[in-house]
């Protein structure tokens, strides 16, 4: 063997096993999640437990909260009158009475009505009728609530205390919601994870360092809340269409002949990697912990979309420093897939399944910690 190729190996060898000494040296997403304090993998209870009881109510949220779930994910609004309130639809009549309530109004935007206007509003009802075989009487009346009343129900169990998973909603029509959000959290204590004792215990996310997720699909957003709060952790969401990732195909639903919006957007793919790679590689020069990415349910349903957990996009999402909770996932075929596929959390409306997935089963059942806070 000529020395000169001796020398070329040895040199190759050397740089080769660098090469894998960083690599090693970078953190796990284990890693990565406890030392922010979240945990993993996380059950973030999409809109509270939102299977089990009307989405974004105190009934889903306490039932969240008491099964277990580590964080009660929100959609933060401002009403007409200044208060942050939580509520998904910009529009009230899916979840709401505002067609009988306020005729003439039910097609305004929600931020187009004052606090005590939403107050007066039925947001329970909707799901006795759209779910019979979950119906509770007690859920009739259920109201809209202020994010100070989600952060009541986030105390008010002494033995877990969930984070708060929260979504600037359409943050457009919310300038400086961002400045809002902060002043609130700040005010309730929130803000001060180092007066409090960090855990490394699932069942008290809300006591650490990582009891606050900030998450939001807008880039302005996500820079105004870096702005405001550098040191809470932030989320990225993602999904393939306007406004995110761009499609391979601009096909739109109505020229695509698919018989579901669940179809259409499990075709939908990132135009190509490089695509998908540049929003990850902005979510991190924007300071956020990760990414929010879509996934195609095996079932298919309004809540099957793009599939961006492909196991080569969470690879690269992590070798970039950065943790990725996939939205939303609701059976244990698919808990499987995602995991499978290297996410390290999930949005869910089941959180007590979710719960039992990960080995970590609540309790008592839904029904029990329903009735236990008078549902």
């Amino acid at each position: 063997m000529p020395a000169t190729f001796t020398k070329s190996a040895l040199f190759l060898s050397l740089l080769l096993g660098l090469g894998q000494v960083q690599a090693a040296s970078e953190p796990t997403p284990a890693a990565l999640a406890t030392r922010l304090g979240i945990p993993y993998p996380a059950v973030i209870a999409h809109r509270g437990a939102s299977f089990d009881a009307p989405e974004s109510t105190a009934a889903a949220y306490k039932t969240a909260r008491d099964l277990g779930a580590d964080y009660l994910e929100m959609d933060l609004q401002r009403s007409k009158d200044g208060v942050l309130f939580v509520l998904h639809d910009n529009n009230l009549q899916r979840t709401t009475d505002v067609a009988s309530k306020f005729p003439e109004r039910k097609d305004s935007p929600a931020n187009a009505f004052t606090m005590a206007e939403l107050k007066t509003l039925d947001a329970g009802s909707w799901f006795n009728a759209a779910f019979p075989d979950r119906a509770r009487p007690a859920f009739a009346g259920l109201k809209i609530l202020t994010l100070d009343e989600i952060i009541d129900i986030a105390e008010g169990n002494a033995l877990h205390k969930p984070g708060l998973y929260i979504e600037t909603k359409e943050p457009k029509q919310f300038p400086g919601i961002e400045h809002d959000l902060k002043a609130k959290l700040q005010a309730r204590g929130w803000l001060n994870p180092g007066e409090s004792k960090p855990t490394n215990s699932p069942l008290a996310v809300g006591q650490g360092n990582g009891k606050v997720v900030l998450q939001t699909f807008e880039k302005s957003s996500l820079e105004l809340l870096q702005k405001e709060m550098p040191q809470v952790p932030k989320i990225l969401l993602l999904w393939v269409g306007e406004g995110s990732i761009e499609p391979k195909s601009n096909v739109t639903f109505a020229e695509s002949g698919e018989k579901d919006k669940a179809a259409y957007y499990a075709k939908q793919q990132p135009k190509d990697k490089a695509e998908f790679q540049q929003w990850v590689d902005y979510a991190k020069a924007q300071g956020a912990i990760g990414t929010g990415p879509s996934a195609a349910l095996s079932e298919g349903g309004d809540q099957s979309y793009s599939d961006l957990v492909q196991p080569w996009m969470n690879q690269y999402t992590h070798d970039q420093g950065l943790l990725v909770h996939v939205y939303t996932i609701d059976d244990a075929v698919d808990y499987q897939k995602v995991m499978g596929a290297g996410v390290d959390g999930i949005f869910t409306n089941r959180a007590s399944e979710l719960l039992k997935f990960y080995k970590r089963p609540a309790a008592a059942s839904v029904a029990q910690v329903l009735k236990n806070n008078g549902y």
